[in-house]
């Protein structure tokens, strides 16, 4: 399998298919590359050359017991776009990678990306705080994060069942497949790293990183997301960057790469090819 090596000996592991300009994507908590696996196939055979990782911890790359913040996981994703020697690139983060995305053009710059796509992304700043009333209460990462001592499985079972899909709202209709799949990506990511990854995506300040922005960037958002809430997040973060674009999907849940595939298939293909 492909893996590229960071400076602190993790091995990265990543696919990569199809040919052409390169679109290079940053999975959601706590998922892995397979996550992607209907946007990779489309963009593909659409032609482009599709990567996607596993962070860190996630998937099939190292269960390192440190490096678990959104630093390392930018310097990671630098270290891949290096190693595979990529550039005018497209960035397109869901969630959790929209942070390390943001986090890696606060870090590296633009000089290997020409755009960047925000998929109900973290940033700018999920933790509720002082200067950031709008956000989330740290209770309810606290609980997260309780649930996964406690009982792990079954927490990416609720989340997958709830919140996550959408399914706990009147009308929605997660497949069982859909969420069995959240499930098992969920449990092979490391104990300690998705436990650690809960504070890096909830508890990181992105705000100085979108200002650094300086390529067109699509910001993507449900206004019915129950994770990253749409005031919050997309809508946010689409205020702040410049050259951004901000597309809302009425009534989509945070999992919209699998309950709007189609939707968001087209709105990448109509980004990539402008």
């Amino acid at each position: 399998m492909p893996f590229v090596t960071t400076a602190d000996d993790a091995q990265i592991y990543y696919k990569d298919w199809g040919s052409g300009r390169p679109v290079v994507l940053s999975h959601g908590w706590p998922l892995n590359a397979d996550s992607w696996e209907a946007q990779m196939l489309l963009l593909a055979a659409g032609g482009y050359r599709v990567i996607a990782h596993d962070r860190r911890g996630h998937g099939r790359s190292t269960q390192t017991w440190h490096g678990n913040d959104m630093d390392t996981y930018a310097d990671d994703l630098a270290t891949l776009l290096g190693a595979l020697d990529l550039r005018d690139a497209t960035l397109v983060g869901f969630s959790t990678g929209g942070g390390e995305i943001a986090r890696y053009v606060g870090r590296h710059g633009t000089g290997r990306v020409r755009q960047v796509v925000l998929v109900s992304a973290v940033p700018p700043f999920l933790l509720r705080t002082d200067d950031n009333p709008g956000g989330v209460p740290i209770e309810v990462f606290d609980a997260i994060r309780a649930g996964s001592l406690a009982d792990r499985s079954q927490l990416y079972r609720d989340l997958a069942d709830g919140p996550f899909f959408g399914g706990n709202r009147p009308g929605a209709d997660p497949s069982q497949g859909m969420r069995e799949a959240f499930w098992l990506r969920g449990m092979q990511a490391g104990h300690r790293n998705a436990y650690e990854c809960v504070a890096a995506f909830s508890a990181t300040d992105f705000r100085a990183d979108l200002d650094a922005f300086d390529v067109p960037t699509l910001v993507i958002h449900g206004d019915d997301d129950q994770v990253v809430p749409f005031e919050a997040g997309g809508k946010a973060s689409a205020a702040r960057i410049r050259k951004a674009t901000l597309k809302v999907y009425p009534g989509a849940p945070h999992g919209l790469t699998d309950t709007h595939k189609e939707r968001l298939g087209a709105d990448l293909l109509a980004f990539l090819n402008s």
